[in-house]
C-alpha cells in the first residue's frame, strides 16, 4: 500500500516537533486523527516509525529516514502535479474529431487552419462517417468530439448548437426532361427516409432511382442533369447558380452541432478546444 502524501506531510511534522499533542496543533487537527495517520503510515512501510514516551516521540531508523526523503518525495509529487496540470491547460498531442465527409467540406475549413496555427503542439485526427455512428463513437470513447447533424441527447453529452440546414429536393435549371423521373440520394441517411416517407404520403413518384453514399457525388449528378437530387443547403451552396429548389416539395430541417462528453470539461485544453472550434464555426453562420 502506498503512503498517503497528507500522512507524510504528517509525519514531518511530528517528527519536527517531537511531541503529537504540539504537532496537531501546528496542523490544526486533533491529536486522536494525527494519531491514526501515524497509524497508517507505519502499516504503509510495515515497520515502527515513531517511538513514543511519557515526553513525546522520537523517529526509529526507519523514521529517521524516511523524514529525510519524505519532503523530497512529497517535493517530487507537486512537480509532477504541476507538469500534469500544465499539460491539462495546454492544447496539444493529438484530439479526434468525427463528421460527414460532407459536413467537413463545409466546416472544416473555416477552422482548420486557424486551429493549427494557434496550437502549434496540436495533432488532429479527422474520422468520417454517418453522423448517428459519430455520436456512438464520441459516447464510447472512441472519439474526443464530433461535428453531427442532428444529434439525439444523451445523458453522457454536452451538445451545442452551431447552425441550422434545410434538406430538400434539388434539380439543374437545366434539366434533361428524360431525368426528371429519376431520384438520386443517399438512402442510408434519416432525411432521406423522412423526406421519401412524406413524397409518398402525397403520392409524387420517381420511375428510376440512382443511390450513392457520397453526397458531393449526389451533387455532381444533379449538377449536371442527371436527375432529382436530396441535399442538404450548405452542400449545394456553392451551385446555386446551376441549381434550384424544386417548389412544394417537403423540406427536412437540420440543426448542426458540436458534440462532446461532459468527462472532457474537467480538461481545459479540451474546453479551449471545443470553445475554438464552436466559436470559429458559429462566426461563419
Amino acid at each position: 500500500m502506498l503512503p498517503n502524501a497528507n500522512d507524510l506531510n504528517f509525519f514531518i511534522e511530528v517528527a519536527k516537533a517531537g511531541n503529537m499533542s504540539r504537532a496537531a496543533e501546528r496542523l490544526g487537527m486533533t491529536q486522536p486523527a494525527l494519531s491514526q495517520a501515524m497509524k497508517r503510515l507505519e502499516s504503509a512501510f510495515d515497520q515502527q516509525l515513531l517511538l513514543r514516551s511519557k515526553s513525546g516521540v522520537v523517529p526509529t531508523k526507519a523514521g529517521e529516514k524516511l523524514a529525510i526523503q519524505a519532503r523530497a518525495l512529497l517535493d517530487q509529487w507537486q512537480h509532477l502535479k504541476d507538469e500534469s496540470l500544465k499539460d491539462a491547460e495546454q492544447v496539444r498531442g493529438t484530439y479526434s474529431l468525427g463528421m460527414h465527409a460532407s459536413v467537413a467540406q463545409y466546416t472544416v475549413g473555416h477552422f482548420a487552419a486557424q486551429l493549427l496555427s494557434e496550437f502549434p503542439h496540436l495533432e488532429i485526427k479527422l474520422e468520417h462517417d454517418l453522423s448517428r455512428r459519430v455520436t456512438e463513437k464520441i459516447i464510447s470513447f472512441k472519439l474526443d468530439f464530433g461535428i453531427v447533424v442532428n444529434p439525439v441527447d444523451h445523458p453522457d453529452l454536452i451538445i451545442k448548437e452551431i447552425f441550422k440546414d434545410e434538406v430538400t429536393f434539388y434539380k439543374a435549371k437545366k434539366l434533361k426532361p428524360q431525368n426528371e423521373s429519376v431520384l438520386i440520394c443517399e438512402p442510408d441517411l434519416t432525411q432521406t427516409q423522412e423526406l421519401l416517407s412524406k413524397i409518398q404520403k402525397k403520392e409524387i413518384t420517381f420511375d428510376r432511382r440512382v443511390t450513392s453514399s457520397s453526397l458531393d457525388v449526389i451533387k455532381s449528378l444533379v449538377v449536371c442533369g442527371a436527375g432529382v437530387g436530396i441535399l442538404p443547403g450548405r452542400v449545394i451552396e456553392n451551385e446555386r447558380k446551376l441549381v434550384e429548389v424544386i417548389p412544394d416539395m417537403p423540406v427536412f430541417q437540420d440543426r448542426v452541432c458540436l458534440v462532446f462528453r461532459h468527462d472532457l470539461q474537467k480538461s481545459g485544453a479540451a474546453r479551449k478546444l471545443g470553445q475554438f472550434i464552436f466559436d470559429h464555426l458559429k462566426s461563419k453562420e
